[in-house]
């Protein structure tokens, strides 16, 4: 086990980290809810160690709820990646907010655009990324292959237990070696005018992939 701040505490700052004020579709922007992200990054800490005095990447970082968690972990230095500069604003308003100086922010289309200087920079890259809508097909994986290509050793992320097999396939193909590391429910608030119900439970996979 490594040093780990208590889960209930971790959880605590994620409750008070502020949300998209006007959430576009296009980009599946989500929050990621403050136990599950709590959650998955003191599992990171405590069972792995990669949080702690390590160099962390953020890819889709939306609102800064999972940058601003590794960095109340004792991170070395936190980078987020997000393309939408609204979510931005009020991701450096969620940092001033918490108090923690160890994090910085680039604005950036993750997929297409990721400067090649990060290349092999990151201990640990940690993500929740678009689980891919009819819009959006497949650009989980496309994070998945970019967050592989930043990581000099771990990605953490989320993705629909329905595709395992297949992400597991492609991380193969990438170079790494993927675990399931738990079995998840996402509970998705009614966030777009289109849904229906007040929120629908999701089930999702939490991996680590090493990087061979």
């Amino acid at each position: 086990m490594w040093p780990c701040v208590k889960l209930r505490l971790l959880e605590e700052r994620l409750q008070c980290i502020s949300s998209f004020e006007k959430p576009k579709i296009l980009l599946e922007q989500y929050v990621t809810p403050p136990h599950l992200g709590a959650h998955m990054l003191y599992t990171v800490q405590s069972q792995y160690g990669d949080i702690g005095g390590k160099f962390v990447a953020d890819l889709g970082c939306g609102c800064g709820a999972l940058s601003i968690g590794a960095a109340v972990l004792d991170a070395s230095l936190v980078v987020g990646f997000e393309i939408d500069e609204d979510a931005l604003g009020t991701f450096q308003e969620n940092v001033e907010d918490q108090d923690v100086g160890n994090i910085d922010c680039v604005q950036c289309d993750v997929v297409k655009m990721m400067p090649n200087r990060f290349h092999k920079t990151f201990d640990t890259v940690i993500m929740n990324p678009p689980f891919g809508t009819k819009h959006n097909s497949g650009i989980d994986m496309k994070f998945l292959e970019v967050a592989l290509r930043l990581s000099n050793h771990v990605v953490y992320s989320l993705h629909k237990t329905s595709t395992r097999s297949h992400v597991l396939k492609v991380a193969e193909s990438l170079g790494a070696k993927g675990e399931v590391l738990a079995e998840l429910r996402y509970d998705l608030p009614s966030t777009y005018k289109f849904h229906k119900k007040k929120s629908v439970d999701i089930e999702v996979d939490f991996f680590r992939f090493v990087v061979k």
